[in-house]
C-alpha cells in the first residue's frame, strides 16, 4: 500500500451513516473493521453485525444498546481523555440498535469471526489500566478488550493515552508473521484524537519486508492509520496536547493472542516496553 492508502485523514471514509467507516474491503485485508457513528440528541442507529463481532464503545456521551433480547445502558464518558468507558459486545449474525438521548459519538470496533459468543456488558471499573513505559515514553493503556481481559473470538481492542510531548508505540514493533510463541499475525487500525484546539501528532510505519508498508503521517483528531504489516511506532504527541488512539486488531491465527516483535535496532537502548 502507498502512504495515501495507509493514512486516512478525518472524513476520508465518511458516508451518510458513519464519520469513519473502515471495513476489510476498504483496508485491503480480511478481518479488522472500525466505524464511528455520531448521533444527535434522541438519535438512533441500527446495524446488522453480519459475519463480524463488534464492540460498541462510547467516545463521547452515553447510550442504550439493544442486542436481540438484551439491553445495555452505557454510561459512557465526557470525552476519551476523561476516563475509561463501559462498553457492549455484540456477536455476529444479529441486529444492534444504539440510541442516545443526549447524543454522542460511538466507536464500533469489529472483526470477522467464526464463533458466535453471547452479547455482554463490559463495566468500566473492570477495565484493566496499564501504565506502560517510563519517562518521555510513558503512556496509559486501557485494556478493555485485550486478548487476556475480555473474551472475543478474533477481536482485540485497546485505548492508549499518550501525554503531550511523549512517544508511545515505542520501541517500534511488528505483528505481521505467524511465529508460534513469538509473534502473531494481526491487522491493526489506529484511530486518533488529539486534546485541545490545533493539536497534532505523528505516526510512523516502516517496512519489515521489501515493498512493505511505509508512512510518516501528521495526525489530527478523527484521522486513522492502517497497519497491514511493518514496524510501527513511534506515535508522537505534540507538547501540550495529549494524544488518544484506539487500536483495533484481528488476524487469521487459530488462537487470539497479541504477540509482538520489537525492532532489533531499538531493543538494546529501550529494553522494550519498560
Amino acid at each position: 500500500m502507498t502512504s495515501t492508502d495507509l493514512h486516512l485523514p478525518r472524513g476520508a471514509t465518511a458516508n451518510a451513516q458513519y464519520a469513519v467507516d473502515i471495513d476489510p474491503k476498504r483496508a485491503g485485508w480480511t478481518h479488522s473493521s472500525l466505524r464511528v457513528v455520531e448521533l444527535a440528541p434522541n438519535g438512533t442507529h441500527t446495524f446488522t453485525t453480519g459475519d463480524s463481532e463488534w464492540i460498541v464503545l462510547p467516545l463521547e456521551g452515553g447510550c442504550t444498546v439493544q442486542i436481540e433480547h438484551s439491553e445495555f445502558q452505557l454510561l459512557g464518558r465526557e470525552s476519551v481523555f476523561a476516563s475509561v468507558s463501559d462498553f457492549a459486545y455484540a456477536p455476529r449474525d444479529t441486529r444492534v440498535q444504539i440510541a442516545s438521548g443526549a447524543g454522542g459519538r460511538f466507536a464500533l470496533a469489529g472483526a470477522k469471526c467464526e464463533r458466535r459468543l453471547p452479547a455482554r456488558y463490559g463495566p468500566a471499573p473492570e477495565v484493566p489500566v496499564e501504565e506502560r513505559g517510563s519517562g518521555s515514553c510513558a503512556r496509559r493503556v486501557r485494556n478493555f478488550a485485550s486478548a487476556d481481559s475480555f473474551d472475543c473470538d478474533r477481536l482485540i481492542a485497546v485505548e492508549v493515552i499518550t501525554p503531550g510531548g511523549n512517544w508511545s508505540s515505542y520501541p517500534p514493533h511488528k505483528h505481521d508473521e505467524h511465529r508460534p510463541g513469538e509473534e502473531s499475525e494481526l491487522e491493526e487500525i489506529y484511530y486518533f484524537e488529539i486534546d485541545g484546539p490545533n493539536g497534532l501528532g505523528y505516526q510512523r510505519v516502516f517496512p519489515s519486508r521489501v515493498g512493505g508498508s511505509d508512512v510518516l503521517a501528521e495526525i489530527r483528531s478523527g484521522d486513522a492509520v492502517l497497519v497491514p504489516d511493518g514496524w510501527h511506532g513511534p506515535s508522537i504527541a505534540q507538547p501540550g496536547h495529549d494524544m488518544y488512539y484506539l487500536n483495533v486488531m484481528a488476524g487469521p491465527g487459530e488462537t487470539r493472542e497479541w504477540r509482538i516483535c520489537f525492532h532489533p535496532d531499538h531493543v538494546e537502548s529501550t529494553g522494550g516496553y519498560r
